[in-house]
């Protein structure tokens, strides 16, 4: 038992030093989306090139566009994280039924 809490412990402190090391030693540093960067890379290299799709619509700002993304996020995980608890939840009740 304790042992399986301290190894959840140091993932927990890993999982935070990726997320704030990167933050904190790069001061400067823009952290665009690879949108931006293929459309860049695509425009340096064909000036020519015209898309051929244009999205039905635009988010009026950068906030809801990370807002939505955030969204996105959450939903995802929350559907991740239920189905990881049912299935160990299955899981432990068939090993409840076996005892």
């Amino acid at each position: 038992m304790k042992r399986s809490i301290l190894k959840n412990l140091l993932l927990a402190v890993m999982v935070v030093a990726l997320a704030v090391v990167p933050l904190m030693t790069l001061k400067h540093a823009e952290f665009g989306g690879s949108d931006d960067q293929a459309e860049q890379a695509i425009t340096q290299l064909h000036p020519e090139y015209k898309p051929w799709f244009t999205p039905f619509w635009e988010p009026p700002g950068g906030e809801v566009e990370s807002l939505l993304f955030a969204l996105q996020a959450a939903i995802g995980a929350g559907v991740l994280g239920y189905g990881l608890g049912f299935l160990r939840g299955k899981d432990e009740s068939a090993d409840a039924g076996q005892a």
